[in-house]
């Protein structure tokens, strides 16, 4: 229909005319998952079920052209749908007048100005929020409102269990994105009635802060540096930087028991860690062993996998290898055994380090091997000269190959045409076997004097890449552990803390295996005609995710927890467990299901100590359920400090002093990973207020390998079930043009210039606290997200226009109290209609924010605010709030309505923008009582706002009506823009309305509202014009109205309306046009002004808000 295209042309144009975001058509789908997807989803918001009762907003909103496209940009989706026929023009001719007059200006001096009720707050179009948020902070703090909500609120317990960010830096925008998420979700909670009480917390130990604190300090300080000294420096930068982050977390207005955090460097926290580790340790969950671990040389210490990360672009010196058979087993085809004297076995590794801890070559017993003859051709010939410390780039051949001594190899089958490409070389089959023919084969180690065997590995063994036998090293891997065990191999591994080799690795001693080491490897396999090929290998490696360096794996004396014994467990207690979005479930299950035994020991100072004595002279560990009790309570009293400077006499229960000079104890810390996983128990099961398992986790999607993990494995392995009833993942930060933020890329927004503004304040303004908080609730942080100057001014933009309209609320409620409403019954169909969107809106708004969709409360409340009330109903209530009469029926209904609009819409935004919600609420020129009778000094004190029955009660039929009702209006709109641009008229009531349809029924509805033209309900005063007419099509036609326009109307068929001058004269206060004027005791008046200044007192005059 020719409206909704009008609406098409407009959107479009308004699309088009946005800079800050990329055009749908080139936008990557992974782009549109942050930001845009939650700031623009107009599309699926309004088909989604909350929005079913507005199913014409979809044709007037959203066009037709781009109904294909899931997302709009942030501004085209906030366009005012009445922009076409300029509601300025339309309906402020009256207030304009006023308010001109009220401020002195003497040009339109009318006898009638001071008989128009104009709007008035105190509440400013301009937030002011620098100044004015943190004063509303301290109005809460001096109210005590939290305290007091704890104290009142009579419903159950809510439990948010904060996840503990590193106290050892600033804080970032990801920061921000995760504290204003969880208080969304608080504040909401509180104004349900429930009992929130929300304890924000800091991990405090581990590595990241070790490293601030030795990068402090110059060389010869550390030197000096005791464990203990080294603890206390570090606990002192630790608290340091918790009250810098606190001070920050409090300005986002996110609220919580700042005074009283927890710390995992307090001592009842490192106690009840330590009570953890003990329950699982008896449990027989914890164990010592002799394994491979990540392990990082650049920190000398192990890692757990959440501590790695795996960067692209990682180069290895890749190596393929041949191993001489010496001994064919019993299942060898017995027509190759001929080949034995120059057999060897092909191995491919990325790690040519390790090749002093092999301990056998692993085949995969489904495979399908093959002996193939090397048959070498002219290129590969004369290369093997090429230097191994040439550049990396650079593919060289090796001396087996060059000049072989065996020449014949054992590969996987389905590898023999891709390696006899990479090789260079013809390479023969001259027979097959099934993998399990190669087990228990004996080969001679290229290096050392030494035979290993062939043994079955598992279904690691493939043939994506390498020969489809694995070089096997139990001390450097752990595939090849468990390979290792199964077949008592020998754990080898000559590697040092500082990732060099050790004595065992003879001439090779102190070189670095990441360096020279894994150089001289490569050259070694070379000069004993062992290297085949060597090549450079682009693939992830794992990185040490605090010194960005690699690691290495490397079997080392450990404390573990044996998830094994508790994994089925733990996978039934993820089950139970509500995940948002639900592939979180999946993801964490994956990770859980493959997950190898838990490294707990860390070789650092800073961190809380394995309670562990070790007998002198057998290095037997000595922990049992007394000596662990015995020490968690001098820790509880005294800090794990303890540890570190109390004499073993003391740290020993009496049963054992008298033997205290026959331990030692050991100097392991637990992984800072068990740390944050213990807090459900330091925090949550101990804290008054709250209550295990908690009601949410929620943090970055990388903690399902992180914190929701190891939360999961500690609870379930000392209490049987998961600590948690719901986890809630978000994505993280990239620009506005969809890149990784970075500091070397210049990037990074931070929060605290966002809020408070930067240097250059025409650059970098302040938008305050709730503008960023709006943001958070734009965007759909089940994805990355998207932020940056541009999006931030485009979040400001809708907050200024949620803000507008709430003043417009405020300012013409100025003379209203309570007792003035009218009853529903006797309430206009309008104000009715009014009443069911809102009850839509707040019930809406539930339901998002019951399912962490705060996105949807966004757009809800956007739409709602900016399209559905300003752009219509606010538009038409304009008339009879200023010139119908103080204390006229029309005006205290709309008054009523207006009222409940403001105190619902209030408490529904204040969960995302409390400090905006609260200085509205204290603008509120009446007092507000909740259900209980009490003052609601606050908005919070107000609770979450209850929606009347009767306000749902609006038939369907009535739904329809008004939705089709509003169609027709948006092509009278459109007519009335024409007819202006034809200048036959300028403001829309200096028009006259004709309309037809050819639905009888939608014909019967329209003709009734045309009755009176003083009625509320009645079109002119919908359509904001003089007159509206309702005409069969033969009278329309017979008009010949210069300017007239027709579309169908979706289920009601053609609609046709026509414009001409309004009958009458124009009245000198309301701007109406009627034929009464000039017949009334003021000449110059309508019928409704002649009687309303008869009784109306000259109204004061003040300034006023438009």
């Amino acid at each position: 229909m020719r409206a909704a295209a009008a609406m098409d042309v407009r959107l479009a144009s308004a699309c088009r005319s946005l800079s800050g975001f990329p055009s749908t058509s080139s936008t990557s789908a992974r782009q549109v998952q942050g930001s845009c997807r939650g700031v623009v989803m107009a599309k699926e918001v309004l088909l989604s079920r909350s929005l079913g009762v507005y199913p014409s907003f979809t044709s007037r909103v959203l066009p037709h052209p781009l109904s294909s496209v899931r997302f709009l940009s942030l501004r085209s989706f906030c366009v005012e749908t009445s922009s076409v026929a300029g509601s300025k023009r339309r309906a402020r001719g009256p207030i304009m007048a006023a308010k001109k007059a009220a401020e002195g200006d003497s040009q339109e001096d009318s006898p009638y100005k001071d008989t128009v009720d104009l709007p008035r707050t105190k509440f400013s179009m301009k937030a002011n929020s620098v100044t004015r948020e943190p004063e509303i902070q301290k109005l809460w703090e001096q109210k005590q409102v939290l305290q007091k909500l704890q104290e009142t609120n009579t419903g159950e317990i809510y439990t948010l269990h904060d996840g503990p960010p590193y106290a050892n830096g600033e804080l970032h925008m990801g920061h921000a994105l995760n504290k204003i998420l969880k208080d969304f979700i608080n504040r909401y909670q509180l104004l349900q009635g429930r009992k929130v009480k929300y304890v924000p917390g800091w991990d405090c130990h581990g590595l990241p802060i070790e490293l601030k604190v030795l990068q402090s300090m110059d060389e010869n300080a550390r030197k000096e540096l005791t464990p203990i000294k080294l603890r206390k420096k570090a606990a002192q930068f630790a608290l340091k930087t918790v009250e810098l982050q606190r001070k920050s977390f409090k300005r986002f207005g996110v609220w919580g028991d700042w005074e009283n955090p927890y710390l995992t460097l307090s001592p009842e926290y490192e106690a009840a860690q330590i009570g953890v580790f003990g329950q699982m340790l008896l449990n027989g969950h914890i164990y010592r062993g002799r394994k491979p671990v990540h392990w990082s040389p650049s920190s000398g210490t192990a890692l757990a996998e959440a501590e790695l990360e795996y960067p692209e672009g990682h180069t290895s010196r890749s190596i393929y290898a041949v191993f001489k058979i010496t001994h064919l087993s019993d299942s060898f085809p017995k027509e190759l055994t001929p080949l034995l004297p120059t057999l060897g076995v092909a191995i491919w590794t990325t790690t040519p380090w390790t090749i002093p801890g092999n301990a056998a070559v692993a085949v995969n017993d489904k495979l399908i091997y093959a002996v193939v003859e090397v048959q070498p051709n002219s290129a590969a010939e004369g290369q093997s000269g090429d230097s191994v410390k040439s550049d990396k780039a650079k593919k060289r051949t090796g001396s087996a190959l060059a000049d072989p001594e065996i020449k014949h190899l054992v590969v996987a089958e389905d590898l023999v045409k891709t390696l006899q490409s990479k090789l260079g070389v013809n390479l023969e089959i001259k027979g097959t076997f099934p993998g399990s023919a190669l087990e228990l084969c004996k080969y001679k180690h290229p290096l050392w004097e030494r035979e290993s065997p062939v043994v079955i590995g598992g279904d690691y063994i493939t043939t994506e890449t390498g020969t489809g036998l694995v070089h096997t090293a139990p001390g450097h891997g752990h595939e090849d552990y468990i390979t290792g065990q199964k077949y008592g191999l020998p754990l080898l591994s000559p590697v040092d803390d500082e990732g060099n080799f050790t004595e065992e690795a003879g001439k090779y001693a102190g070189l670095n295996v990441l360096g020279d080491g894994n150089l001289a490897m490569v050259e070694a396999l070379d000069e004993n005609k062992a290297l085949l090929l060597e090549e450079p290998y682009v693939h992830k490696y794992p990185y040490d995710w605090r010194t960005k360096k690699p690691t290495i794996f490397r079997a080392t004396e450990q404390w573990f927890a044996s998830v094994e014994g508790f994994r089925q467990a733990a996978l039934q207690a993820i089950s139970t467990v509500q995940w948002f979005p639900a592939q979180g479930e999946k993801r964490i299950t994956s990770m859980t299901v493959g997950r190898s035994d838990w490294c707990i020991s860390r070789q650092r100072s800073w961190g809380v100590p394995i309670p562990c004595f070790y007998h002198v002279d057998t290095g037997e560990p000595l922990m049992n359920e007394e000596t662990i009790s015995h020490i968690q309570s001098i820790v509880a009293q005294k800090g794990s400090d303890a540890w570190f400077y109390m004499s073993n006499e003391e740290l020993l229960p009496e049963k054992y002093r008298g033997e205290a000079s026959k331990y030692r104890r050991g100097m392991d810390t637990m992984d800072v990973w068990f740390d944050s996983g213990s807090s459900w128990a330091a925090v949550v099961d101990k804290r008054e207020g709250l209550h295990w398992p908690a009601d949410l986790y929620l943090e970055g999607s990388d903690q399902h390998r992180g914190w929701f993990q190891s939360s999961l494995l500690t609870s379930v392995a000392t209490k049987g079930g998961a600590p948690y009833k719901k986890v809630v993942t978000h994505g993280f930060l990239l620009d506005q043009k969809g890149n990784k933020m970075s500091k070397s890329l210049g990037n990074v927004l931070d929060p605290k210039t966002v809020i408070e503004g930067g240097k250059n304040a025409k650059e970098e303004p302040g938008y305050g606290a709730d503008v960023l908080r709006l943001w958070v609730s734009s965007v759909d942080y089940a994805g990355d997200v998207m932020m940056g100057p541009q999006i931030i001014r485009q979040t400001s933009d809708v907050y200024r226009k949620i803000r507008g309209t709430l003043r417009y609320l405020l300012s013409n409620l100025h003379d209203y109290t309570p007792d003035m409403a009218v009853d529903y019954e006797n309430l206009p169909d309008v104000d009715k209609y009014a009443l069911y969107q809102l009850s839509t809106i707040v019930d809406g708004a539930s339901e998002s924010f019951d399912g962490f969709q705060f996105y949807r409360v966004f757009q809800l409340v956007q739409r709602f605010a900016v399209v559905d009330l300003s752009n219509f109903y606010l538009d038409v209530a304009k008339d009879r709030l200023y010139t119908g009469g103080t204390d006229s029926y029309t005006r205290r209904s709309c008054q009523t309505v207006l009222s409940a609009l403001l105190l619902s819409l209030v408490r529904v935004i204040a969960p995302i923008v409390p400090h905006t919600a609260e200085d509205v609420w204290q603008n509120l020129p009446f007092q507000y009582e909740g259900s209980r009778g009490v003052v609601a000094e606050t908005v919070f004190e107000a609770a979450w706002p209850k929606m009347e029955e009767n306000w749902r009660s609006l038939s369907q039929t009535d739904v329809k009506f008004w939705t089709v009702l509003l169609s027709v209006r948006d092509e009278v709109n459109r007519v009335l823009e024409q007819a202006r641009i034809g200048k036959l008229i300028g403001a829309s009531l200096e028009a006259k309305v004709y309309l037809h349809t050819c639905d009888e029924e939608l014909s019967r509805r329209l003709q009734a509202m045309t009755g009176s033209a003083e009625g509320v309900d009645s079109l002119n005063r919908l359509f904001i014009t003089s007159q509206a007419e309702v005409v069969s099509k033969s009278d329309g036609e017979a008009l010949n109205l210069p300017f007239t326009g027709s579309s169908v109307l979706e289920g009601y068929g053609d609609l046709w309306v026509g414009v001409a001058r309004a009958d009458g004269a124009k009245c000198e206060r309301c701007w109406n046009y009627t034929l009464a004027v000039g017949t009334l005791d003021h000449p110059t008046l309508c019928e409704r002004c002649n009687g309303v200044v008869k009784i109306q007192p000259p109204a004061r005059k003040t300034p006023i808000a438009v």
